[in-house]
């Protein structure tokens, strides 16, 4: 398969999101980086956890980055992205699954929740 090609592929796909769609691909991406820490931390490969750790942070780090705080909405979001960031460092100090199952079903919920907004705002009655 030709390598640039697929590049092109994936930018084009990216290009061409929503940005409801853009959210859920972002959230997916924390949750399965979640997913990869807690199967790390069973393994006990714990270089493997602090990397998946590690990049969803980074994801994190990013949708706080990216708020527009013009909206009360993105004040409540950046507290609880910064929850999620401080619960992440709890994470790593502490490696408990317990806190890798309560994030990741946050991260879902929040994400259903945008997913619900978006189909709203792109079906109006």
């Amino acid at each position: 398969m030709n390598m640039n090609g697929y590049q092109q592929y994936k930018q084009q796909s990216v290009d061409t999101m929503t940005s409801g769609e853009m959210l859920t691909l972002l959230f997916d991406g924390a949750i399965r980086n979640l997913t990869s820490a807690e199967l790390a931390l069973k393994r006990q490969d714990y270089d493997a956890f602090e990397v998946s750790v590690g990049k969803a942070e980074k994801i994190i780090r990013y949708l706080s980055g990216m708020l527009n705080m013009n909206y009360e909405i993105s004040k409540d979001l950046y507290r609880l992205y910064d929850y999620f960031l401080f619960e992440l460092g709890r994470l790593r100090a502490g490696r408990k699954q317990e806190i890798v199952e309560e994030l990741k079903r946050m991260l879902a919920d929040l994400r259903d929740t945008f997913k619900e907004a978006d189909r709203i705002a792109s079906n109006p009655k």
